[in-house]
């Protein structure tokens, strides 16, 4: 497995490591459960230096990008970030990600570590010759900063203000770069800092006495109760994102590699990613079948207790027809079966990201 440059921090540490998309990652530290709270709470630090990161830039990058990603590319401004899909001819979804302007001709790629060698792939292929392609992923180390008092840690550590970083922005910061994004739901910032920096940077956060470090249970629990996706849960290359995320974060006045799948997928109704609550703390699991009326009608895609709300939820990949809020409907846990509803989305309604 791949390490990160931090990996003797979190030895020291004493964290709980795990493999994730070919990383050796920290799953926990003091407990998910302890973990989650203090996101909620205060602020957690969290190692996402597995990610990856690719420049785009020349003359003829943001067209590239347009025809390529379902987001909207041409009204980014510089300083800006947007959330999107990669998607596969069939308009099944290669990668979420996110696309940073740093300059008129030139872009930065936020991918997924378990995809980020495919996605390097197949954006590569697609590409005009006049746009340049640089996968800078080993260079970067990146540390997501994450609760409501991230920006109170983060200013101390820096010295300076942050008041005026709006919601997927970014500024420059004397090693890099800073931006005000996350998945966590709460207020959070997200550090892009040069390999040999992101040591001191690490040590100096968690000095703060407001910040804890968190691993990847903990980010998996908090991004459920928001319900954010996940690749290789709710996306995936068989399915389009019109099916997991219902046509949202999809520019649907341009070309874009994919679009007559997703057109047809919002026409016809197919199978949607909904959230639901079941009636317990008892967990359903990735694969648990959901059935309405003794028949099934899909499959848990992500499921956990939820730490903030005490009480057990899920998202599946269900027919279109058991889709609206309040349908009820049950699944097979385990060999029992437990009644659950068709609940609104997030879970989690109290975060302060946007605050």
């Amino acid at each position: 497995m791949k390490k990160t440059i931090l990996q003797k921090k979190h030895h020291i540490l004493g964290a709980r490591m795990g493999e994730f998309g070919g990383w050796d990652m920290p799953i926990q530290y003091e407990g998910i459960l302890a973990e989650h709270q203090q996101t909620r709470t205060a602020a957690s630090l969290f190692d996402i230096c597995h990610m990856g990161e690719f420049e785009i830039s020349g003359s003829t990058a943001e067209a590239d990008l347009e025809r390529l990603l379902t987001c909207s590319i041409s009204s980014l401004n510089v300083g800006q970030v947007r959330y999107g899909y990669l998607l596969n001819e069939m308009g099944g979804v290669l990668d979420d990600l996110t696309v940073y302007r740093l300059a008129n001709d030139r872009f930065w790629l936020v991918v997924n570590a378990g995809t980020a060698a495919t996605d390097a792939a197949w954006i590569s292929k697609h590409l005009q010759q006049t746009t340049l392609f640089k996968d800078i992923s080993d260079q970067i180390a990146k540390l997501d900063l994450q609760g409501p008092a991230a920006r109170i840690v983060l200013e101390e550590v820096y010295g300076c203000s942050f008041a005026d970083l709006r919601y997927f922005c970014f500024q420059s910061l004397k090693d890099g770069w800073v931006s005000r994004t996350g998945y966590t739901g709460e207020l959070g910032y997200e550090l892009y800092l040069p390999v040999d920096a992101a040591a001191a940077t690490w040590d100096a956060v968690l000095a703060h006495s407001k910040c804890a470090p968190a691993g990847l249970g903990a980010r998996d629990t908090l991004r459920l109760e928001m319900g954010y996706p996940l690749y290789g849960h709710e996306l995936d290359a068989m399915h389009s994102p019109v099916e997991t995320g219902n046509g949202m974060f999809m520019n649907w006045n341009k070309a874009f590699m994919g679009k007559a799948r997703c057109e047809s997928d919002q026409a016809e109704g197919t199978q949607r990613v909904v959230g639901l609550q079941l009636s317990s703390k008892r967990a359903a699991r990735e694969q648990d079948r959901v059935f309405y009326k003794n028949q099934p009608v899909g499959y848990i895609t992500s499921g956990s207790l939820a730490p903030s709300l005490n009480v057990a939820v899920a998202m599946a990949r269900i027919e279109a027809s058991c889709c609206e809020v309040g349908q009820q409907v049950e699944v097979e846990i385990r060999g029992r079966f437990q009644e659950a509803i068709v609940v609104s989305l997030p879970f989690y309604k109290s975060g302060s990201a946007r605050v």
